[in-house]
């Protein structure tokens, strides 16, 4: 039986919508091997699928098809630390894992970006598990049916502080509210700082943050499913905040810090929501996962 680790992720990180994302130091943990019969469960009180639904099993499975090879059975074990339905990339996890563990399986016989590739098709957008697989801070762009895609590390003193609230938002459901037509002044507002929050995560210019997590794309029509969003966002500021967004189609909200504001944070932050009104939140300092998903333990 194989260990494998592998990485929260946000993506979109405000204004890169569908095309950026970041792998952070939050994991899940599956262990896995191959079986004559299909074993399923979790470390944890997580309920999940422990049939061929599970979403391990369907992405070992598909790997499996690809490869033109019959999967006869596994035995998964979860430990679920990625809070799910949160927009922190639990899925993308699954995914991650399920493909990694079958391809250990069968020889590797697939490269890392043959499993990008095959992780985005599974996914239908490469936004959280191209970085869950590569780590980093990843910009991804699709062309026919293929995902190209750049890691770069981002600045050592960058810090993502988590804001986890106490209910889910399904990704249809946040997909659900977009337009189906953006105008060009849409676009350019987008393109143009997205390009900056690149720049700025990698080189650590914290002051272009406030500026490069703006966007016109998606978040001003999610708000209305996160109920307290707007004093979120506006304590975070007042705490320090360089930039704060919500991450990936949502609940959680991310705030960019650096480590001279992980204390305050910790301390302050919860307690400020609480007394305000904001209840049942949870907060979480996290730093950049620079390796991706592997295997610990073989």
């Amino acid at each position: 039986m194989i260990k494998i680790q592998i990485p929260a992720t946000s993506a979109n990180l405000g204004s890169g919508f569908d095309c950026l994302g970041v792998a952070l130091n939050m994991y899940n943990y599956i262990w896995i091997e191959e079986d004559d019969t299909i074993n399923i469960s979790s470390k944890d009180d997580i309920k999940i699928p422990t049939d061929k639904t599970n979403l391990i099993y369907e992405s070992a499975q598909r790997l499996y098809e690809e490869c033109g090879k019959k999967l006869p059975g596994l035995s998964i074990i979860q430990e679920n630390n990625i809070p799910m339905t949160r927009g922190l990339g639990s899925s993308s996890a699954c995914i991650v894992g399920g493909l990694i563990g079958a391809n250990r399986f069968l020889g590797s016989p697939l490269s890392r970006n043959d499993l990008v590739n095959l992780a985005c098709k599974i996914e239908g957008h490469p936004d959280n598990t191209t970085p869950a697989l590569l780590g980093g801070l990843v910009t991804s762009a699709m062309e026919n049916g293929r995902v190209y895609s750049v890691s770069v590390p981002v600045a050592e003193h960058i810090r993502f502080g988590v804001f986890i609230p106490p209910f889910e938002l399904k990704t249809e459901t946040a997909r659900g509210a977009l337009p189906n037509e953006y105008s060009r002044e849409n676009a350019v507002y987008n393109l143009s700082r997205s390009a900056l929050m690149t720049a700025a995560l990698f080189s650590g210019s914290l002051d272009n943050l406030r500026v490069a997590v703006q966007d016109s794309l998606h978040q001003p029509f999610r708000k209305k499913f996160i109920k307290g969003i707007d004093t979120v966002f506006r304590m975070s500021y007042e705490l320090g905040s360089y930039g704060t967004y919500i991450s990936g189609a949502g609940p959680s909200i991310i705030a960019i810090i650096d480590d001279t504001l992980e204390e305050q944070f910790q301390k302050y932050a919860i307690a400020h929501l609480e007394a305000r009104g904001v209840e049942g939140w949870q907060f979480k300092a996290l730093s950049t996962d620079e390796e991706g998903a592997k295997i610990v333990l073989e």
